[in-house]
C-alpha cells in the first residue's frame, strides 16, 4: 500500500485536480491519497474567523467567496447528473462554518478550539469535493474522514497525536477497507474528548506521514510543484538541480534550513519506522523526483545541498561575568524556550565570554526584552552588556552526509563568499558536520547561493557578469568577440559570460537575464537616459557574484567611480589609462583596494593594447627579476603615422587616416602631443615598483607650439596644415641619416622620457611596421640582450581582445 499526499498548489485549481486523477489512475497498488486544502483556503479562513472575532463584517465576503470557488470547482469537475449531492453537502457545510464564524462575531473572541474548528473545514471539503470527482471517474474510491482515525492528547498544553490509539484506529480500517483509493484530508484530528484539532504547520504532510507509519507503507509520495529537494532553492539559483537521491537526516538539514518541500517534524513517523519518502511534482509526474532514505548518499558526494533561511535576526549575550560563571547558558535559554521563541542557530567562544544565537526577526523585539529583564542585575553591575540585536540577516547552510569526512570544505565555503564581499557574522558546525552555517546580510543571500552553488555543484563553470561603459569601437569589438567566443569559453574554460549591463554616453540597459548580444544595439538604444551614479547604484543592487565591471571609455569621470566599484568587490577591467597615471596615491589607492577586497583590477591595454606587456612585466617582478631599463615604441597611433608619412604625402592627411582607422584616441592631440606615450611608460615604470608621477617625465615634443595650444580637432588639423614645412624638414632629416622616425619612451635609472628619436639601420625599432608595438626590458636576469615584446599595438579589436584576455585571467582566478 502507498500513501499519497498533495499539497495546496496540486489541489489549487480545477485542472490541478484532474492532473492527480491521471497520475493516481496509473497505480495498481491500493493508496491512501492524502490532501491539503484548496491553494489559499486556510489563510482566508484563518483571515475570516480573525476579521469576525473582531466584528468586521468584511469576513462574509471572505465567506461568499469561499463557497463560490468550492461551488465552480465541483461543476468544472463533477457531471451535472452527479453534482446534485455534492452540491448540497457542501452548502450544508458551509451553512456549519458560517454559524461558527457567527459564533465568533457575536462573542468578539476566537478561541483556539473554535479556530481549529473553522479552519479544518478546508480540508475537509477539498477532501470531499476530490472523492467525488474520482468516483464520478469510475475509480474505486471512498472518502474517510481522518478525524475518525487520528486521535490527539494534551502534552504540555499542546495537541499531540496518541499513536497507540491512531495507529489502532488505521490498522482496524485499512485492513477491512478494499477500495483502491481512499481519499482522506490532511491536517485535521480529533482530541480524545470529540472536538476538532489541527495537527499545525505542514499538518498534511504529518498526517500522510502518520498514516504511512501506521500501515507499514511500502513509501509516501508527496507531490507538490517541484520535482524534488534541490541543490539549492531555484527560485534565486537558475542553474538549481533536483537531488535523486538523499538521506532522511541531509533532507531534515535542508528542509530545516529553508527548502519549503518538507517540514522536518512532520516526516518523524517514517523515519522511525525506514519507510522511503518520494518527492514527485504534480505538474512534471514523469520526472524522478527526489527519493529519500534512511542509507547513505549514494558515491561518497559531500556536499548536497544549500539552503537558507532568511528573516533572521542576531542576539549576542556577551561580559566578561559568563566567564566561568555556571548556568549562564541554562538561564538564556531558558528565558527563550519559555517564551516560545524557536532559536535556530547557537554558536559560543570558546572563552566563553560571548553566546550568539539567531532568531526570527519576528521575535527579536520580545527577545530582547525577556533577556535583559532576565539579566537585569548582572547588566546593572556591568558584569553582562545589554542585548542589542542585528537584523536583516540570514543564514545559509551547506549540507551533506559526507561533509565530515573532507577535509577543506568550510574553507572552500569562507573563501568564496569572501571573493564575492559577502561578509560572515557568524559561523555554526554541528559536531556531526552534517552542515556548515553561517549568517550573513540578507541582501547578500541570492548572490551567496549562487556563488556557492557556482563552486560546488556546476562542473566548475564560473559565470561572470559584466557591466560594460563604453561601446563605441572597442566596445562595439568587445561585444562581439564575446558573442562569438561563448561557446568555446563555456566548453573548453569553463567560464559562462553574461553582459548584464552596458552604457554609452547617451543611454544605459539592464536585463538580469543576460543582454542578448544580436541587438544590443537597439536595444540600447532604447534604454534610459545614461547616469554614471545610477549604473553604479544598479551593479550594487543586483549585486551579482562574479561582478565585473568594464571601462572602454576615455574618460576621467568614469575612472573616478573605480574606487566604489572596487571596495564593493566587483572586478575593474579598463583600457582607459587616467586612472593609473594619475596622482601615485590615486594609483596605489585602487591597487590597494583590489588586494583588500579580493577584486582584480586590471589594465593590461593601458600598454600595448592587447601585447601582454603588463602581464610580462609583473610575472619578472613577482619571480624576483629587477627591472634595470625600459625601452619602448608604445603609441600605435604614432608608429602607424611616421610609417605612413613621407615626402609625397602630407602629415594632415596621415593623422587624418589614423584617426579614421581607430588608432588614435578621439582626441589626436594627445597621441601627437606624448601624453599618451607618458601615461604608459609612467604605468611601466609604476608597475616596476618605482614611485613616479607625470610630472617626473621629460617629454621632449615634436609638435610646434601652435598645434599644442589648439582647443579642438578642427584648429589642430588647421595647424598641421599650416605646420607642413615643419613636419617635412623631420622626415628629411631622418632620411639624410639614414634612419626612422620612432617616437620613443624610456626608463632608466629612476628616470623617462618620452620623444620622437631619429633610428638607425640595425636598431630594435627600425624595421617596426604599421601600428606596432614593441618593449625591451633590460633586467638582471636579461642586462645584455633584453626581452622584447612586439606586435600589433593599437586598433578596436586588439585592444578589445585585450580587454577580453584580462576578463579571461579574473575568470581563472
Amino acid at each position: 500500500m502507498k500513501v499519497l499526499k498533495f499539497g495546496g498548489s496540486s489541489v489549487a485549481k480545477p485542472e490541478n485536480i484532474i492532473k492527480i486523477k491521471n497520475i493516481i489512475s496509473k497505480y495498481n497498488d491500493p493508496i491512501i491519497l492524502v490532501v491539503s486544502a484548496l491553494g489559499g483556503v486556510t489563510d482566508l479562513l484563518l483571515e475570516a474567523g480573525s476579521l469576525a472575532s473582531t466584528q468586521d463584517q468584511s469576513y462574509k465576503e471572505i465567506l461568499s467567496t469561499l463557497e463560490e470557488r468550492h461551488l465552480s470547482t465541483i461543476k468544472e469537475l463533477i457531471p451535472v447528473t452527479a453534482q446534485s449531492k455534492v452540491l448540497s453537502k457542501v452548502k450544508s457545510e458551509f451553512n456549519v462554518l458560517e454559524t461558527l464564524l457567527e459564533g465568533a462575531f457575536f462573542i468578539g473572541e476566537i478561541t483556539p478550539k473554535l479556530s481549529d474548528k473553522i479552519v479544518s473545514y478546508g480540508e475537509l471539503l477539498s477532501s470531499y469535493i476530490i472523492s467525488e470527482y474520482l468516483i464520478s471517474e469510475k475509480l474505486d474510491a471512498e472518502f474517510k474522514d481522518s478525524r475518525e482515525l487520528i486521535i490527539t492528547h494534551k502534552l504540555n498544553g499542546k495537541n499531540v497525536v496518541n499513536f497507540e490509539k491512531t495507529n489502532a484506529n488505521c490498522v482496524d480500517y485499512f485492513k477491512s477497507s478494499n477500495k483502491k483509493v481512499t481519499v482522506c484530508p490532511g491536517f485535521i484530528a480529533t482530541s480524545e474528548e470529540g472536538v476538532s484539532t489541527t495537527l499545525g504547520r505542514g499538518g498534511s504532510d504529518y498526517t500522510a506521514a502518520i498514516y504511512a507509519a501506521a500501515i507499514d507503507a511500502d513509501v509516501l509520495e508527496i507531490w507538490t510543484d517541484v520535482s524534488g529537494m534541490y541543490t539549492a532553492n531555484p527560485k534565486m539559483v537558475k542553474q538549481a538541480k533536483a537531488i535523486p537521491h538523499i538521506s532522511y537526516e541531509e533532507a531534515m538539514e535542508l528542509s530545516h534550513f529553508g527548502a519549503k518541500v518538507l517540514y522536518p517534524p512532520t516526516i518523524q513517523p517514517v523515519l522511525s519506522k525506514g519507510i522511503s519518502i518520494v518527492i514527485k511534482n504534480t505538474f512534471s509526474p514523469d520526472e524522478a523526483g527526489t527519493l529519500i532514505t534512511k542509507s547513505k548518499n549514494e558515491k561518497g558526494k559531500t556536499v548536497r545541498g544549500i539552503s537558507h533561511i532568511g528573516n533572521i535576526a542576531l542576539l549576542s549575550l556577551e561580559g566578561p561575568g559568563m566567564v566561568g560563571i555556571p548556568g549562564i547558558s541554562k538561564r538564556f535559554f531558558e528565558v527563550l524556550s519559555q517564551a516560545d521563541i524557536s532559536v535556530v542557530l547557537i554558536t559560543q567562544a570558546s572563552s566563553e565570554h560571548s553566546i550568539c544565537v539567531g532568531i526570527s526577526a519576528d521575535d527579536v523585539e520580545k527577545a530582547v526584552n525577556i533577556v535583559n529583564e532576565a539579566f537585569e542585575y548582572e547588566i546593572e553591575r556591568g558584569r553582562i552588556k545589554q542585548v542589542i540585536p542585528e537584523k536583516d540577516l540570514a543564514i545559509v547552510a551547506l549540507v551533506g552526509d559526507n561533509m565530515k569526512s573532507h577535509q577543506g570544505l568550510s574553507g572552500k565555503m569562507f573563501s568564496t563568499l569572501g571573493k564575492n564581499n559577502v561578509n560572515i557574522r557568524v559561523i555554526a558546525q554541528g559536531a556531526s558536520e552534517r552542515n556548515i552555517s553561517c549568517i550573513i546580510d540578507e541582501k547578500d543571500v541570492k548572490k551567496a547561493l549562487n556563488a556557492l552553488h557556482e563552486e560546488f555543484f556546476e562542473e566548475n563553470i564560473k559565470q561572470l557578469n559584466l557591466f560594460v561603459m563604453g561601446v563605441g569601437n572597442v566596445g562595439a569589438k568587445f561585444l562581439e568577440q564575446i558573442k562569438e567566443q561563448r561557446k568555446f569559453l563555456k566548453e573548453n574554460l569553463k567560464l559562462n559570460i553574461r553582459v548584464i549591463g552596458m552604457s554609452n554616453s547617451r543611454t544605459m540597459l539592464f536585463d538580469e537575464k543576460g543582454i542578448d548580444l544580436n541587438d544590443w544595439s537597439a536595444k540600447l538604444a532604447a534604454g534610459e537616459n545614461a547616469d554614471k551614479v545610477k549604473f553604479l547604484e544598479m551593479v550594487n543592487s543586483l549585486n551579482y557574484r562574479n561582478s565585473i565591471f568594464v571601462d572602454n571609455t576615455a574618460s576621467e569621470e568614469v575612472s573616478k567611480t573605480y574606487s566604489e566599484y572596487l571596495s564593493n568587490s566587483i572586478s575593474v577591467v579598463t583600457c582607459n589609462k587616467i586612472a593609473c597615471s594619475s596622482a601615485y596615491e590615486n594609483y596605489s589607492h585602487l591597487k590597494s583596494l583590489a588586494r583588500t577586497y579580493n577584486a582584480p583590477f586590471l589594465f593590461e591595454t593601458n600598454v600595448g593594447a592587447g601585447l601582454p606587456i603588463i602581464d610580462t612585466l609583473k610575472h619578472l617582478i613577482a619571480s624576483g627579476d629587477k627591472i634595470l631599463k625600459i625601452q619602448a615604441v608604445l603609441s600605435g597611433s604614432l608608429n602607424f603615422v611616421f610609417n605612413n608619412f613621407n615626402d609625397k604625402t602630407t602629415f594632415h592627411d596621415v593623422v587624418k587616416q589614423a584617426q579614421e582607422e581607430g588608432y588614435t584616441e578621439p582626441d589626436p592631440k594627445i597621441d601627437l602631443s606624448g601624453v599618451d606615450v607618458m601615461r604608459k611608460i609612467l604605468i611601466l615604470a609604476r608597475e616596476s615598483g618605482n614611485q613616479l608621477e607625470i610630472s617626473d617625465i621629460t617629454n621632449n615634443p615634436f609638435l610646434p607650439e601652435e598645434s599644442l595650444n589648439t582647443a579642438n580637432n578642427d584648429e589642430f588639423f588647421a595647424s598641421l596644415v599650416q605646420n607642413e614645412a615643419h613636419f617635412q624638414s623631420l622626415f628629411t632629416s631622418a632620411k639624410h641619416a639614414d634612419s626612422k622616425l620612432k617616437y620613443v619612451a624610456q626608463f632608466d635609472d629612476g628616470k623617462a622620457s618620452v620623444g620622437l628619436q631619429e633610428i638607425p639601420k640595425g636598431h630594435d625599432f627600425y624595421n617596426l611596421e604599421g601600428s606596432d608595438n614593441i618593449v625591451l626590458f633590460y633586467t638582471e636576469r636579461y642586462p645584455n640582450q633584453p626581452m622584447i615584446i612586439k606586435g600589433a599595438g593599437a586598433g578596436a579589436a586588439v585592444t578589445a581582445s585585450g580587454i577580453f584576455a584580462d576578463i579571461i585571467r579574473i575568470g581563472n582566478f
